[in-house]
């Protein structure tokens, strides 16, 4: 899904999918987490247990179903997935909680988030940058995948999270702060498909 190198190998990405995948069902059903891989063989990377921001996406019948995230790297890699994956599930404002009859229905996508840096409206590159734009304690965040989903261009992106900030799609040209960041991004193709062999 990018085009620059990938930080995490596949063996490393269906974990941390299974990982998101447990988390959601655990908390659906108000169960302990049961991961029967509970690290990686012959262990966990230590990478894995960076501090990184992430946000969980979850999908169903392709059409988005929750979506959490931290911008913040305050806590390891796998822990923020499993808490915003059961925050994507149980806390999405927009959605009612997941309920177990959809938790087989569920697909996941994971982004990872490289640190926050400043960046010049002409220097935002459609696809692989995500962005936040803040102003007066207002702020919007879109992930680097969102442009491309909906066809925007630069400029459409830089409004339309001026828009997910609640304030006037133009206000990238008038004062607002404009910060970039890049984010690895894996998923499922199908629902569960990361809990198969």
């Amino acid at each position: 899904m990018n085009d620059f190198p990938a930080e995490y190998s596949d063996e490393e990405r269906r974990w941390l999918l299974r990982l998101a995948h447990a988390s959601i069902r655990a908390a659906v059903r108000r169960r302990p987490i049961e991961m029967p891989e509970a690290r990686l063989s012959p262990q966990m990377p230590e990478h894995l247990r960076q501090a990184r921001g992430a946000f969980v996406t979850l999908h169903e019948n392709g059409e988005l179903r929750g979506c959490i995230g931290m911008m913040v790297a305050v806590k390891p890699l796998d822990e923020t997935v499993r808490e915003m994956a059961r925050a994507a599930a149980l806390e999405d404002p927009r959605f009612d909680a997941v309920r177990v009859d959809e938790l087989d229905k569920l697909q996941i996508e994971i982004s990872v988030l490289s640190p926050m840096f400043a960046i010049a409206p002409e220097d935002v590159v459609v696809g692989r940058h995500g962005l936040m734009v803040s102003y007066e304690g207002r702020r919007g965040i879109l992930l680097p995948q969102v442009a491309p989903e909906w066809g925007w261009d630069r400029e459409t992106f830089l409004a339309q999270t001026c828009r997910k900030a609640g304030l006037p799609m133009d206000q990238w040209r008038r004062g607002a702060k404009l910060e970039a960041f890049t984010a690895e991004v894996f998923g499922e193709n199908e629902p569960g498909e990361s809990l198969r062999g």
